[in-house]
């Protein structure tokens, strides 16, 4: 492999990169420098030199991962709408994923695990994966190990028969026991083993707590080499594409898992969203505080768990946060990240289970900063027209008593009334029922491309934000793929001059009066 910590020259017109290069099995090599177009030496000193490559569909960029080709076009969007400094965070280029959902097929002495070929359901086998987190190939060895000794038959498809279906392996690198530079390395893997089966009664459940209890034993605390955070089964039958059942059990270890991001710690159970690049996420989130004026009240939409909105309720002493999310399942991990927050904190704090595309008016008004990060598929159609209709609900507010009226009418919603029975409340500060603001500024992270550009332009378009920065990250290094941060502000609307006739007839009368007077 050549030298990654290769330093490369700038031309004035690209957009900044913070490339942050560093080989596959040592720390990372961090070097905070604009980049050009790649020439060929950076090509090769950023190549992904993975095995699986041809075989497996999750990377489809060999060379340049520092620099993705769709960060040009995104430079050249937002240069069209007005940002000229947009930069772009390489990040850490291989072993970065800690969260990995793989199936596994085969047979129980030779085991595939790893991810579909592209098109088919047929698995491709990735155990020097360039892109996990090299403990989740570790985990992967000793599960394949465990698979083996036991017998443990994995999923046949076309039949709906054996034991395993598939694994999802999530490192914590949230060790404080750890100086902060060798957490990363010695991340611990909580495995969720997807069982084909009912409940932990049914059909060879002996042969989950042989496997569960072997992985403990081989990589838990008492091992040569503390791998194993915890292992969890989930129970899952359904013949559809769902990779997980309703049904979870906490079979060893640790119960919790943390992780340190955005300035708190978080806690994610195995069934809650989490991001796959720890770091970037961590990245992103510092840069997203900085857009955030001290003492908003924030509407976090797409909320998850609530990290956003929490993060933000931390570093930037929010009056109050609301976070709304259609998934119940995100509720338990905020309601213990909550518990970690600093007793000091002078801040309401919401969570709602709620679908913010459903009268999403009734979730912003009050805030004066909106955040949301939706799904590749972008904004709600319902939720993009209200933000475009912002300026006309302000204005019909304003001139009326509808404000007090709408938030009475609001309440009595049944979708508002299950939202806040499902909802959590935490800090020790009340918000005034009476604040009827409407938000100032927004916020867009997107993890989709196409449909970001979509919401944009119709965002602009509509006349009620102007775009003041953007910036982009490296989530899904070896892919064409972008994370991307974009400030909106509202647009100030410009006072219509009087008529240039008026005016005369104006200055006519005052003529007119004056000869009279003498």
């Amino acid at each position: 492999m050549m030298n990654s910590s290769s330093l490369f020259s700038f031309g004035g017109r690209f957009p900044i990169i913070n490339c942050r290069v560093s080989a596959p099995a040592s720390a990372p090599f961090v070097a905070s420098v604009p980049l050009p177009p790649s020439t060929s030496s950076d090509s090769l000193a950023c190549s992904l030199q993975c095995p699986h490559f041809q075989s497996c569909s999750g990377c489809t960029q060999e060379f340049n991962l520092h620099r993705p080709a769709v960060v040009d076009e995104a430079s050249d969007f937002f240069k069209r709408y007005g940002v000229d400094d947009f930069t772009f965070d390489s990040c850490r280029l291989w072993g970065w994923r800690c969260r990995a959902k793989l199936a596994v097929r085969g047979s129980s002495d030779n085991a595939l695990i790893g991810l579909y070929q592209e098109g088919t359901h047929t698995v491709v086998d990735i155990p020097e994966c360039k892109s996990h987190h090299p403990n989740i190939n570790a985990a992967i060895e000793l599960l394949r190990e465990g698979i083996k000794v036991f017998d443990v038959v994995p999923f046949d498809e076309d039949q709906g028969t054996g034991d395993l279906r598939y694994v999802q392996m999530a490192v914590t690198t949230h060790s404080t026991n750890l100086r902060a530079p060798e957490r990363y390395k010695n991340g611990k893997v909580q495995v969720s083993l997807v069982w084909n089966s009912r409940n932990e009664r049914s059909h060879n459940a002996d042969k989950l707590q042989a496997l569960s209890t072997y992985l403990w034993r081989k990589g838990g605390p008492n091992s040569k080499f503390h791998l194993i955070h915890s292992v969890w089964a989930n129970f899952q039958t359904s013949t559809n594409n769902i990779i997980f059942g309703n049904r979870w059990r906490h079979l060893l270890g640790e119960r919790d898992f943390w992780e340190h991001v955005g300035g708190i710690d978080i806690s994610l159970d195995p069934s809650s969203f989490g991001q796959a690049n720890t770091r970037a996420f961590d990245s992103l989130l510092w840069k997203l505080h900085k857009y955030v004026p001290g003492g908003s009240s924030v509407a976090d939409l797409y909320a998850g768990a609530g990290v956003i909105g929490l993060s933000l309720a931390t570093s930037r002493k929010c009056s109050s946060v609301k976070c709304i999310e259609v998934n119940k399942e995100a509720r338990l991990s905020f309601e213990k990240t909550i518990q970690r927050l600093p007793n000091s904190l002078n801040c309401s704090i919401s969570w709602h289970h709620a679908d913010a595309s459903v009268n999403p008016l009734s979730w912003i008004i009050g805030s004066d900063v909106v955040v949301v990060d939706p799904p590749r598929r972008g904004l709600d159609a319902s939720l993009r027209q209200m933000l475009e209709s912002v300026p006309s609900i302000e204005k019909r507010m304003r001139s009326s008593s509808q404000s007090s009226s709408l938030n009475a009418k609001e309440e009595k919603r049944p979708w508002i009334l299950r939202a806040k029975e499902l909802s959590i409340q935490a800090g020790n500060k009340q918000t005034s029922e009476e604040n009827n603001t409407l938000p100032q500024r927004l916020i867009y992270i997107s993890c989709g491309w196409e449909s970001f550009k979509e919401d944009c332009k119709s965002l602009l378009s509509s006349r009620a934000w102007e775009l003041e920065k953007a910036h982009g990250f490296n989530f899904f290094p070896g892919t064409d793929s972008i994370e991307v941060l974009a400030v909106f502000k509202r647009r100030v609307a410009s006072k219509k001059k009087k008529k240039s006739g008026i005016k005369k007839v104006g200055i006519k009368k005052v003529r007119a009066k004056s000869q009279d007077s003498y």
